[in-house]
């Protein structure tokens, strides 16, 4: 704190996300939700304010939020826009604010830790090694208000900004924090493919691959990620309503779903402080209805390879706050509408599932404007999503781990036998091992492999079909073996006995 005169200047020095953040030199931290920072700074003076940032997570935000304004007890005004669809949607603000009207109880976090739960309908947790006195002192010292609007919020702050300074409320309290470097296994780390039927399947497996391989990287965002790069999820049988597990392991519920979709098919009006939507990049950001280009594309060339949908403008290099989303193409093939979906980058443990469900309501939304506009009744094909960057923060690493834990186990344990590459028949024939790839459904002639050496056949096959999945490939390994000892010691053999 330094004294100029009349004027006192605090400074605010944050612990946790430091380069998120707009420092001035009052006494209002101003949290904007999802409102964009620079849309309320520009109408302040650094003077008027203590920081400004943005909120997007309760379970993951507000405990860093709370660890910083401790340790900046010069803080005595606190102001929470709580404004936009997507602040309703995320229920960070509303529990803030929650927070210091209702307090906080001991119980579970969603990781099964005891945390300091708040009391508030919206999860939040705030880490339990923080002193429970901190928190009650925090609580009553701090000025709180809301603001559903930029313009109330920056009224508000300038009325704070003329009021006299006030003496810090107590001295800079400081909460170690404890981190878990996770263990990573060799793995590949360009180019990935993992096929569900599900999206909540899907999801599963794609944060398994990722926290087991994925490399540790620095993120723009003060912190870290673990991220691989080219990960392609195929989902082949989501349900029209959506698959929602039961009790629910996604970090998504139907009600939210339901607001997201319309942020991907429906326009919106510029609004300041507000970036865009992926709807509004898609239906009118560049003058034109890219989802009706594509049905009428669609409908005037069935087998067209050019419905594509782009979201990236050259202008994003400049100004920041780029989509993620980049690049949608569909297809048609023997009848049935699939959509591929480029994510430069994607943060799958709290962003895929909503994508994924939202482009799946799109892939619908024009399979059915197909079927009521022309003879072509298409079936759903898959959804494909490649995301570029897969990656997950490192705020959510024990989530992650906990969801593998209880989830991955008994998703893999459901075995689908039927493998795309087709079938192996092994037989005995004239003292060696003949093998014949038939087609899956038809069960037509592919291929004949014969041989007496088991490792030397598999080679063979896998090299033939590399498509073939891994356990389709041990199991046909494990019978090549038995094949050849059944040679060795002049048995029968049968297959699969």
């Amino acid at each position: 704190m330094t004294h100029t005169g009349h004027a006192t200047q605090f400074r605010y020095a944050a612990q946790h996300k430091p380069n998120q953040l707009i420092y001035g030199n009052g006494q209002t931290a101003v949290i904007t939700g999802w409102t964009v920072k620079q849309a309320i700074a520009k109408h302040l003076q650094p003077s008027e304010y203590a920081v400004i940032g943005q909120l997007y997570s309760p379970t993951r935000g507000i405990n860093l939020l709370i660890r910083n304004l401790l340790l900046n007890p010069h803080v005595r005004y606190l102001l929470v826009i709580n404004a936009t669809k997507e602040d309703q949607n995320a229920g960070a603000s509303q529990c803030l604010l929650d927070f210091f009207r209702n307090g906080i109880e001991e119980n579970l976090s969603d990781t099964g830790r005891k945390s300091w739960v708040i009391r508030s309908t919206i999860p939040g947790y705030i880490d339990i090694d923080i002193d429970i006195n901190a928190l009650e002192k925090l609580r009553h010292a701090v000025e709180v208000e809301e603001a559903k609007s930029i313009s109330e919020a920056v009224e508000k702050i300038k009325s704070y900004a003329q009021k006299p300074a006030i003496a810090p409320w107590g001295i800079p309290l400081e909460f170690p924090m404890s981190t878990v470097e996770p263990t990573v296994l060799p793995g590949t780390r360009y180019g990935h493919r993992i096929e569900g039927k599900t999206i909540a399947e899907t999801w599963v497996k794609i944060i398994h691959r990722i926290k087991t391989t994925g490399t540790i990287r620095p993120t723009g965002y003060d912190g870290k990620w673990q991220e691989l790069i080219d990960l392609m999820a195929v989902v082949t049988d989501e349900p029209a309503d959506f698959y929602f597990p039961e009790p629910n392991y996604l970090p998504i519920d139907k009600s939210f779903l339901e607001e997201y979709i319309s942020q991907i098919l429906d326009d919106s009006p510029h609004r300041e402080g507000v970036k865009y939507t992926y709807g509004q990049r898609l239906r009118s950001w560049f003058g034109r209805d890219q989802i009706e280009q594509v049905i009428q594309k669609l409908i005037g060339e069935i087998d067209a390879a050019s419905a594509v949908m782009t979201l990236w403008d050259v202008k994003d290099h400049e100004k920041g706050g780029s989509p993620c989303l980049n690049h949608i193409w569909l297809r048609v093939v023997d009848n049935e509408l699939s959509l591929t979906a480029t994510l430069r980058s994607n943060d799958m443990f709290a962003a895929w599932p909503a994508n994924a469900m939202g482009l799946r309501a799109l892939q619908k939304h024009i399979r059915d404007e197909i079927a009521q506009r022309s003879e072509y009744d298409l079936k759903m094909g898959p959804l494909i999503t490649l995301s570029q960057s897969a990656h997950i923060y490192d705020d959510t690493w024990s989530n992650a781990e906990q969801l593998i834990q209880e989830q991955y186990a008994a998703i893999c344990s459901k075995l689908d036998y039927a493998d795309p590459a087709g079938n192996f028949l092994i037989e005995i024939a004239e003292g060696q091992i003949v093998v014949t790839h038939t087609t899956p459904g038809s069960g037509e002639i592919v291929g004949c492999y014969s041989g007496k050496n088991a490792l030397k056949l598999i080679r063979e096959i896998c090299a033939a079909s590399p498509a073939i999945r891994p356990d389709h490939a041990a199991y046909l390994g494990m019978e090549l073996q038995k094949a050849a000892n059944c040679i060795k010691i002049d048995k029968p053999y049968v297959q699969d006995q």
